[in-house]
């Protein structure tokens, strides 16, 4: 005797346009969770019912008139939600009328205006440009991580059914993200290794083909990037995918959808149904659920709760409506006949209400045996102020708050990191407990804690938080705990705030020399301190130095220093240099606090670190900095150089986040690429600003490239050349800055924000990176 296999989510949604009303009920009964799961991430209490019965009553109307989802219903229930709570608020805070609502429809485009810009992500429009059914088993499979024998109802297949038609959507998803690039006028050698790429991933090519593939991505950081994304399509689909869908509150949905929930009977979710329909005032009733689809639902309900076979629910009369797209992210054309607008409704409005979203991640990375910091981030995404937060942070295990300097250690209080925004912290159990005063709606606040991570400390989780403000709750955990490698911050903050960066060279070529001249205007061959006895350059017009160079700090009209790190290199042993703030006619000497030593092909050379927050910002805002005297040694091949690192207060710019990381790296040689993962810069697509200091590179040594994950980026000083970065060009110097760059380039920043360091000729000694990106908030 044969089991009957249940219908598909596309054959239950084509019963009920054809008038079989219980088929809603079977679709109710599955989807129900997951609105829950996430209209709990955006409101509270009873409302949650409210919006669930809401989305599922409009979806209800528009596929009793013809439109709505074919089989992808999850992802165009997830969109309703979101949208029915985005318009609730504005309603109640008379930012829409309610003849506005008549207007709805689940299929208009919505997308969260903290994620704005997300959809243009390449993931994301290949995702879009599947079909429809492609969507929705990557949906389930890969985005919810849902198994093969829970999807294989929603898809009327079995479970080796559901694995087989994902296999394809992937296939699927690579080829047109591929294309996507192709599209994209790729340099003309990338196009055949473009081509060749989604057989390399499968494993498909030739030995010959896969060799090609090998050479060409291990020189073109490009196609690395794209061939890290092929790789592992699945993280680009919850990076990117995910929140496109179920909003910026798509970690607690997905969490929430984990966890094993009791689900109603189709009889009580429509019943719920209905009574939302009854309780809405009758003039809106025309508004949110056309006459059809309230027929449909109390017909359902009563079909569920009699017994009876299934209701044929009579079509209404003719309504023109046009075909309407599968996807809710697609525009949708209104129907021609709407019903009369009706005068906004005469009860009281309700009082809003705050409602926060946390973030926690490290900043850079935890890198064992290193400092580092750790981020929280709050935003009030409600109407109301909130109360009081109380924030509750737990670090895993190994990493530890530094403790707070002399003189905060008679209250206890952390030191603080950025702008602060108000935050007090403390230590408390594995952790700390930080306070501050009401956040009010719309506004966003971040507070960042110094860290140290022991050299035993175990990878795995990332630290967590808990936040309170009086009846409202959030928490969060980070993705990422602590790694072996990487780059952790120096400094972190956000607000209205940039970075900015200057420098130059403390050595160059023999002024004796005619073709000098000629290279130090950035002419001729000879342009790499490879090619000269480099000897101490000395610009000043003091008799005390004998090393001194300068350069042009330039900052935004009514900005302040936030804070500000000299960074000086060369070759031998570190020591301290003098420094001259604009205006100034004497030197100050400035001591490292923190040295770096590494090995180049011609020896060891040093990084040193100096805070220099309070000089900078007690200096006149703008002028030329000089630097002089820094300990280094002459010689072909040498180098030796100093660069301001500032990050500054913009209020032209919008609320920011940024980032100062400074780790001494060699790149080249036997590393020739490098990447430093950028944890806690989550807003993808966003436009951002990168400070980099290099030392040793040189410009007619061809190869050097760097990436934030969105394709090469094109220096704004020196050659301008995103195949040659480190070209001897520093920003505030007008002339040849040999074995020394500091290098400004405007950037979007990728899915998965890395930052990446490539050279194939030269061996670089990376040394700091600053970098600003708009917050979505």
């Amino acid at each position: 005797m044969g089991v009957e296999s249940p219908q598909s989510d596309a054959e239950l949604l084509q019963a009920v346009r054809e008038g079989n009303a219980t088929g809603y009920g079977r679709l109710y009964d599955r989807h129900v969770a997951a609105a829950r799961a996430l209209a709990r991430q955006l409101v509270r209490g009873a409302e949650v019912e409210d919006v669930v019965a809401e989305s599922f009553t409009k979806i209800l109307d528009l596929v009793g008139r013809g439109g709505g989802p074919d089989s992808g219903f999850r992802t165009y229930l997830l969109t309703v939600v979101r949208r029915t709570v985005h318009d609730r608020s504005r309603i109640e805070s008379r930012q829409m009328t309610t003849g506005e609502i008549e207007l709805f429809d689940p299929g208009v485009p919505f997308v969260d205006p903290a994620l704005v810009g997300l959809e243009k992500s390449l993931v994301a429009r290949a995702f879009l440009a599947l079909p429809e059914r492609w969507r929705a088993v990557l949906w389930h499979t890969e985005v919810e991580r849902s198994k093969p024998a829970d999807v294989a109802p929603l898809l009327g297949l079995s479970a080796n059914g559901v694995a087989a038609l994902a296999y394809r959507a992937r296939e699927g998803l690579r080829q047109a993200y591929l294309q996507m690039h192709l599209n994209g006028v790729p340099r003309h050698a990338c196009r055949p290794v473009l081509g060749k790429m989604g057989a390399y991933v499968r494993g498909g090519l030739a030995r010959r083909d896969a060799k090609v593939v090998d050479e060409h991505v291990s020189g073109c950081e490009e196609c690395h990037g794209v061939l890290l994304e092929l790789t592992d399509v699945n993280r680009g689909l919850r990076v990117m995918v995910g929140p496109l869908i179920a909003g910026p509150l798509f970690g607690g949905y997905a969490a929430a959808l984990a966890k094993p929930v009791l689900a109603g009977t189709g009889a009580d979710g429509l019943l719920r149904v209905l009574g939302w329909v009854r309780r809405v005032p009758k003039q809106q009733q025309a508004a949110v659920a056309g006459g059809a689809a309230v027929t449909a639902a109390v017909a359902v309900a009563l079909a569920l709760m009699s017994g009876t076979e299934p209701v044929r629910v009579g079509r209404p009369p003719a309504v023109p409506v046009a075909p309407l797209p599968a996807s809710p992210l697609q525009p949708v054309p209104t129907p021609s006949e709407q019903p009369t607008p009706v005068p906004a409704p005469t009860e009281t409005r309700q009082p809003g209400r705050a409602r926060l979203l946390a973030t926690i991640d490290p900043l850079g990375s935890l890198v064992r045996a290193q400092p580092g910091i750790v981020g929280l981030r709050l935003r009030n995404h409600g109407r109301a102020p909130s109360e009081e937060l109380v924030a509750y942070v737990d670090l895993p295990a190994g990493v530890t708050l530094i403790p707070p300097a002399r003189r905060h250690h008679s209250s206890g209080t952390l030191d603080p990191v950025g702008t602060v925004d108000g935050w007090a912290c403390r230590p408390s159990g594995s952790g700390a407990r930080c306070v501050r005063e009401p956040l009010a709606a719309g506004r966003s606040t971040a507070v960042f804690l110094r860290v140290r991570v022991a050299e035993e400390a175990p990878e795995g989780a990332g630290p967590a938080v808990r936040v309170q403000a009086g009846p409202v709750r959030a928490q969060a955990r980070a993705e990422e705990g602590v790694r072996t490698t990487g780059a952790p911050a120096r400094f972190a903050t956000d607000g209205k705030v940039a970075v900015r960066a200057i420098g130059n060279s403390l050595v160059s070529c023999s002024e004796g020399d005619p073709a000098c001249w000629e290279a130090r205007r950035r002419q001729g061959d000879r342009r790499d301190n490879d090619l000269w006895p480099m000897t101490a350059l000395d610009r000043d017009a003091d008799p005390g130095t004998t090393a001194s160079s300068a350069a042009r700090l330039t900052l935004p009209k009514g900005s302040q220093v936030v804070w500000a790190g000299l960074y000086w290199s060369a070759g031998g042993e570190a020591g301290p240099i003098r420094i001259r703030p604009p205006g100034r006619r004497a030197y100050l000497t400035v001591r490292p606090t923190e040295v770096t030593t590494r090995e180049l092909p011609l020896g060891p050379v040093y990084q040193a670190y100096a805070d220099v927050s309070g000089l900078v910002a007690n200096a006149r805002r703008d002028g030329f900095w000089w630097a002089a005297d820094a300990p280094l040694r002459e010689g072909v091949s040498r180098h030796a150089g100093w660069s301001l690192v500032l990050i500054v207060t913009d209020p032209s710019e919008p609320y920011s986040q940024a980032v100062v990381l400074d780790t001494a790296t060699v790149v080249g040689g036997a590393s020739r690429r490098v990447r430093m993962p950028l944890g806690g810069l989550r807003p993808a697509a966003a436009p951002a600003r990168l400070e980099l200091v290099t030392w040793e590179g040189d410009a007619d040594l061809r190869g050097d490239r760097v990436s934030l994950g969105s394709g090469l980026l094109t220096p704004a000083g020196g050659d301008r050349d995103a195949g040659n970065v480190f070209d001897g060009s520093s920003t505030g110097a007008a002339e040849m800055t040999f074995g020394s760059d500091v290098d400004t380039v405007s950037a979007e920043l990728g899915a998965d924000p890395g930052l990446t360091i490539a050279t194939d000729k030269d061996v670089v000694l990376f040394g700091v990176a600053a970098l600003s990106v708009r917050a979505r908030s």
